[in-house]
């Protein structure tokens, strides 16, 4: 892969000032792909002056100049999009079907709602009382972004900074790195002014805390753990600059009496697994109604038995592996936890998948009879692991979906309209999933509580970037 020792600044491809480098490796296969550079505090002030210079400039384009520049990045992504899903599925494992149906089509996904949203969102307005509202881009912005969804989570940042008129330096993760600088391509490649957009390699703390502390950058924008998201608080308070966090979650799914149960279960599985787990959004406590109980445990084995785990490169519906062996061990504790706090194992438990004695792959697996208390029904194990909680009453399941520190999504499923309104009304989740439904590019997501702050998508995400200024007439 090009570019591995290369970042992207003030427009061209140059060498780092820092000499460390990354392993980056396949995780299906366990082999190595390259060694990436990193950055360090010398290679961020670089970025960032070059993105500070071209603010100035670039600020002041018109929307239909930047509205121009979107649709031809448009064009360049949807004439490359499989090399972006190649690259995908070889750095984090996300098998080649899904990396081209779900992880890189966020590429187009996204972009089309920013388009949709720049197109409708006002700059100038006149209120009520005679002032003038203006809306001004904020200025440089460093975005942080995770390796689970590396190209959904580039676009949820990089896109709406471009479109508002700010300029940007991104820090992808160091583990999928493939992903970033192919879309650094697109974004070249679209004829973006030099220092608009910016690309520094690195680790979260040299150069995300760089991006925090620096006096120049007017926002970061971060998704990753709620611990790394309190890190980056601290380090942006003395600049008091601005701060949008996606961040961990622990979502509730629940399954009422009066619901389509066959169909509720397969989706309940087919949600928790997608991405082998490793969503922020994942419906991984599964609240089922004790009078269902019997038959969804049924349900639940019969349908979690045919997930199969397979070949990120084979064409499929299949999960792959976790992103690498850190996370594959974290996951595998986690398990022997569960069973140690005596959650009952309905399909999985330790160990790789019969025929994966290499790659980080890990057995699907669902614990049944699980407290809410229990650390498996409390901390974000971000692998194929559902665990199913029973309940009584719909107040009982409201009380449960809430305890939890996270607030980022929630699920359920009834018969009844009614109560799934009045449900979904009371769930302190940013985004509610009514039987089945699924996010659709151009709305606003991001949570609650320690699941974050701010919204990625949409017009709410293009307002993120975005300051409000007010025009009093004399």
């Amino acid at each position: 892969m090009k570019n591995l020792n290369k970042f992207y600044i003030d427009g061209s491809w140059v060498d780092p000032e820092s000499n460390k480098t990354f392993p980056v490796m396949n995780p299906s296969n366990e082999e190595s792909i390259g060694q990436l550079s990193l950055g360090n505090e010398i290679d961020v002030n670089k970025a960032v002056s070059a993105a500070k210079k071209a603010f100035e400039s670039y600020s002041e384009n018109s929307k239909a100049d930047r509205l121009a520049l979107l649709e031809k990045l448009k064009s360049i992504s949807l004439r490359r999009i499989d090399e972006l899903a190649l690259a995908i599925s070889t750095e984090m494992g996300a098998p080649i079907t899904m990396s081209k149906e779900a992880q890189a089509d966020a590429a187009l996904g996204h972009l089309d709602g920013f388009i949709e949203a720049l197109k409708e969102i006002s700059f100038r307005e006149e209120l009520y009382n005679g002032d003038i509202l203006v809306k001004e881009p904020i200025g440089v912005c460093g975005l942080i972004t995770p390796w689970n969804w590396p190209i959904n989570q580039i676009t949820l940042k990089v896109l709406p900074a471009l479109a508002t008129g700010c300029t940007c330096v991104l820090k992808p993760s160091e583990h999928t790195p493939l992903s970033a600088l192919l879309y650094a391509e697109f974004i070249h490649e679209a004829g973006y002014p030099k220092g608009v957009f910016n690309l520094v390699n690195g680790t979260g703390e040299e150069v995300g805390a760089a991006f925090s502390r620096h006096p120049d950058i007017q926002m970061v924008s971060f998704t990753g753990s709620t611990r790394a998201g309190k890190e980056v608080t601290r380090d942006s308070a003395e600049t008091i600059k601005r701060v949008t966090l996606e961040l961990g979650g622990k979502s509730a799914n629940i399954i009422f009496e009066d619901c389509d149960l066959e169909t509720s279960i397969k989706q309940s599985i087919d949600d928790c697994m997608l991405n082998t787990g490793q969503s922020c959004d994942a419906p991984t406590r599964l609240l089922v109604q004790k009078s269902i109980y019997d038959e969804s445990l049924l349900l639940l084995e019969k349908n979690g038995s045919k997930i199969q785990v397979g070949d990120p490169r084979d064409e499929g519906n299949h999960i792959g592996p976790l992103f690498d062996e850190i996370q594959f061990d974290r996951v595998q504790n986690l398990i022997k936890v569960g069973m140690d706090e005596g959650a009952k194992l309905l399909i999985g438990g330790l160990g790789k998948p019969e025929g994966c004695s290499k790659g980080w792959y890990v057995k699907p697996t669902i614990f049944v009879n699980v407290s809410n208390q229990m650390r498996v029904a409390r901390e974000e194990i971000f692998g194929p692991v559902l665990v199913v909680i029973p309940f009584d009453t719909e107040e009982e399941a409201i009380e449960i979906a809430n305890d939890t520190p996270y607030g980022l999504a929630a699920y359920l499923s009834s018969g009844n309209d009614e109560r799934a309104k009045r449900v979904a009304g009371k769930l302190k989740a940013g985004a509610v999933h009514i039987n089945g439904g699924g996010f659709n590019y151009g709305s606003p997501f991001g949570g609650y509580k320690q699941s974050g702050n701010g919204r990625e998508g949409g017009i709410l995400g293009l307002e993120d970037y975005l300051e409000t200024k007010t025009l009093h007439w004399g």
